[in-house]
């Protein structure tokens, strides 16, 4: 209250150590705000900065390329003998390596070739989209700036943010299709995917540490007046609000979706694009969801989709075997459901 001026007594004597503290506070404050509003930049210590960086990360390149040669020459099958340990080993090199995006995918195979029945066709998958990252990031100097920046993200080189803030702005407003959230006991992340009245959907990311709150999700269905600057590289891009928040409303729809053979060839032609790519939107029309296994959805042409990470019960609980509009993503042939249109209203399973 003193350093504000707010003392009930203004006239006090104030004591020599409090005298202290506040002129020691009120420097380090200003110091800090000169600093936030005059950043420094030195171009020849950036320059050393980014030189050192990308030596690190190409060792790190080739001693993960060195790994993949390993695996391929004893076999898959001797991968799913190896403890946790020998992956989460790997990953901590390629968190040292500046790599933390190959890292993360590396510990999640740990987990997945004991948890997955089809785990020797994805170990498969994610070893040839490893080695041709190896190979790409070789050749990253004859990649075009949206190759580059997919590029970029599967290996975990973040974007700063100052410099998506300096893009184009996008203006609303944006119907609110889906919002995933995921969390390893390490980070938790929430993936909010959003599109536009002339179709574009971005997806704009939330992360928090283990312990912290994550950001509010946005409702399913919502339409948000707000301004968004997008990250480079492919589409769907990364995006980010550069601006407050205006709910307007609700959707009774999301719009007109298409059957899963459409929804594949999405998929097929994104992964052409960028092959680095994990998910991709797809809206679906007239799919049923049919229990089994961990459950499956089929549409009017007889072709079908495995589910993952879906809430069974409660998807057939609202849909009553009826077919429905759903949302969601496309992971590797599975469809993860984020939300439904059920009843006119778009609701979150």
């Amino acid at each position: 209250m003193w350093t504000r001026g707010e003392a009930a007594d203004a006239a006090a004597e104030t004591a020599a150590f409090a005298q202290d503290w506040s002129s020691q506070r009120a420097e380090r404050t200003a110091v800090r705000e000169r600093r936030q509003s005059e950043p420094v930049v030195d171009p020849a210590a950036q320059a050393k900065r980014l030189a050192d960086r990308l030596a690190l990360m190409d060792a790190g390149i080739d001693d993960f390329a060195r790994w993949l040669t390993d695996l391929v020459r004893t076999g898959l099958a001797s991968a799913r003998t190896q403890p946790y340990s020998w992956w989460d080993g790997v990953a901590g090199r390629l968190v040292d390596a500046q790599l933390p995006g190959l890292a993360a995918q590396v510990r999640a195979m740990g987990s997945d070739v004991h948890a997955r029945t089809d785990w020797g066709v994805h170990l498969l998958l994610r070893a040839g989209r490893w080695w041709a990252l190896t190979k790409a990031w070789r050749r990253r100097d004859t990649l075009t700036p949206d190759e580059l920046a997919d590029l970029r993200v599967a290996v975990g080189w973040a974007v700063p943010t100052a410099e998506v803030e300096g893009t184009e702005a996008l203006h609303g407003p944006w119907l609110v299709l889906g919002t995933h959230r995921s969390d390893d006991g390490r980070l938790q992340q929430q993936r909010t995917w959003l599109r536009a009245p002339d179709g574009t959907v971005i997806v704009v990311l939330d992360f928090a540490a283990h312990s912290d709150a994550l950001a509010t999700p946005q409702l399913a269905g919502a339409v948000l007046d707000v301004t968004v600057a997008r990250y480079p590289g492919s589409g769907p891009r990364r995006a980010m609000f550069t601006g407050p928040v205006a709910p307007q409303g609700l959707a009774a729809s999301l719009g007109e979706g298409g059957n899963i053979a459409q929804a594949l060839e999405i998929e097929s032609a994104a992964v052409a694009l960028s092959p680095w790519c994990e998910r991709h939107p797809v809206l679906l029309s007239g799919v049923r969801i049919c229990p089994g296994n961990h459950g499956w959805l089929r549409d009017g042409s007889g072709n079908a989709l495995p589910l993952v990470d879906a809430p069974l019960d409660s998807l057939l609980a609202l849909t009553g075997g009826h077919p429905v509009d759903l949302f969601g993503e496309l992971e590797e042939g599975r469809f993860r459901p984020l939300s439904a249109v059920v009843g006119g209203a778009v609701v979150t399973p």
